[in-house]
């Protein structure tokens, strides 16, 4: 009776133990997401928060607001920025493997799962480029396009047509969304989910029709697939590179290198910004800053709700529900915004999230 009574006690302590700890760490994470950075760089700390942006309590969560109007470019925190982020990434290099990189048969090991190995299959093999798609390319101004619903009826799609690079993320529709989030682009993502949510997983005929129409509109757009991230999309990339492949589509296929998402993640930390793993949009600015002089986002609103409590879709072109807060997520959406935020205060960066000027 007495080691029973005993063990009771010990399971008790722990769990208290446990309990507060995971208190403290969570205190801990907070504290980190205000500390300053430092050395001229970003900066999330009380102070800056205080002088350049105003924080408005909408919905339980922190929203910076922040205006576009009279917003500037400032090309000395651009280089600084770039300069920095050049020491653990180089965007031309690592946004894709190349065809030397492998050979058909190869084993690897994916990024987030080490347990788990990939073959290099012929299809993929035959997919690589034989070099960086974005070798030596310079762009006066880009746009990053994220897939909020703060774009619906914010009329930005001639604006963001008029960039000089585009990038759209996880193969959004753009056609029936024109208005607002415009049509050219020059660099679309595609994560591997993207076939069994946007496409029914390929279960029958129209479905593949869906997509292959959807890929010929891209022309000779690079079309950027993680397909090394983590098990379990590996027959959706191989249907895809099938596909691409059988119909001769005329897009630039790239694989993220193995060592990407892990610098840029460590670029971030390194900044103070704790993020448990980049979101495609957090990716694709950093990704960015390497060859675009002038970088502006649209689609970024990790809130559900609008400055003026109007709901906000998780997409713009669907109907998905995305707890934006949850400690289960892989991404830390909320905190990116935060951070992007400050950048467009900056003058590193510029956010669009209300109405676009006609143009």
């Amino acid at each position: 009776m007495r080691s029973i009574r005993k063990r009771w006690t010990i399971c008790t302590i722990s769990l208290l133990l446990i309990f507060y700890k995971t208190k403290e760490i969570a205190r801990t994470e907070e504290h980190q997401e205000t500390q300053l950075i430092g050395d001229g760089e970003l900066c999330l700390s009380r102070s800056l928060v205080n002088s350049s942006d105003k924080i408005i309590r909408k919905a339980g969560s922190t929203i910076f607001q922040h205006s576009v109007q009279g917003w500037k470019i400032n090309s000395s925190l651009v280089l600084e920025i770039r300069k920095n982020i050049l020491r653990f990434l180089d965007a031309e290099r690592d946004v894709s493997v190349v065809k030397s990189s492998f050979k058909p048969g190869d084993v690897i090991h994916y990024v987030l799962d080490r347990r788990r190995t990939l073959n290099i299959s012929h299809n993929l093999h035959s997919l690589l480029p034989e070099v960086s798609p974005m070798k030596n390319r310079r762009f006066k101004t880009c746009a990053v396009v994220g897939n909020s619903g703060i774009l619906l009826d914010s009329g930005c799609g001639k604006e963001i047509d008029s960039h000089n690079f585009v990038i759209r993320c996880n193969l959004a529709p753009v056609v029936e969304f024109a208005a607002d989030v415009g049509t050219k682009s020059d660099f679309i993502t595609m994560n591997p989910s993207v076939v069994q949510r946007a496409f029914g997983g390929f279960r029958n005929e129209s479905d593949r029709e869906k997509f292959v129409h959807r890929l010929s509109m891209l022309n000779d757009s690079v079309l950027w697939i993680p397909a090394f991230m983590v098990k379990g999309g590996e027959k959706h990339v191989e249907w895809v590179n099938a596909l691409i492949l059988k119909n001769k589509l005329q897009v630039r296929t790239a694989y993220p290198s193995l060592r990407l998402i892990h610098a840029v993640r460590g670029y971030w930390l390194t900044n103070k910004v704790p993020i448990k793993r980049p979101s495609t949009g957090l990716l694709m600015y950093t990704l960015a800053t390497r060859f675009c002089d002038e970088i502006h986002l649209y689609g970024f609103w990790p809130f559900p709700k609008d400055l003026n409590g109007k709901a906000v879709k998780y997409h713009y072109y669907d109907d998905l529900k995305y707890r934006y807060f949850s400690n289960a997520s892989p991404h830390r959406m909320p905190l990116e915004f935060k951070t992007l935020s400050v950048l467009h205060n900056r003058g590193a960066l510029k956010l669009t999230t209300g109405k676009c000027m006609k143009q």
